[in-house]
């Protein structure tokens, strides 16, 4: 367990944030059902109000799911040329399935790695920083 004024190494906060934990101490949920984010750490007490990943995590799963079904409904067609049926009835399933899951993952790393560089949203009084 890091202690509360040490930030652990990217790799460290990474894994942790894939796996929906806190990036802090690696022990309370960064995601509670699907892609909810609580309000603070039920182990560490780490505030989650940082927390803006917004709409970041989805073009990375729209490329990564888009080039997987792609590349594998040319690799059927080309091996076994299956009817359009086929291709409907293994990849749609196979694409909001692996996107899903994906899009859960991607969102952790992602709030995990915007606690380590301590990059959330800057509130701006005056036109000063």
């Amino acid at each position: 367990m890091t202690q509360a004024n040490e930030t652990p190494e990217t790799s460290t906060v990474i894994q942790r944030g894939a796996l929906g934990r806190c990036p802090r101490c690696g022990e309370g949920a960064l995601i509670e059902g699907f892609l909810t984010v609580p309000a603070s750490c039920t182990s560490c007490g780490l505030d989650y109000s940082f927390e803006d990943s917004g709409d970041g995590p989805v073009p990375f799963v729209i490329l990564i799911i888009g080039a997987l079904v792609i590349g594998g409904a040319l690799a059927l067609e080309v091996s076994y040329a299956p009817s359009f049926l086929v291709h409907l009835l293994v990849w749609v399933p196979i694409g909001f399935l692996a996107g899903a899951a994906l899009l859960r993952t991607l969102k952790g790393v992602l709030i995990a790695l915007q606690w380590q560089n301590n990059s959330g949203e800057r509130r701006y009084r005056n036109g000063s920083s």
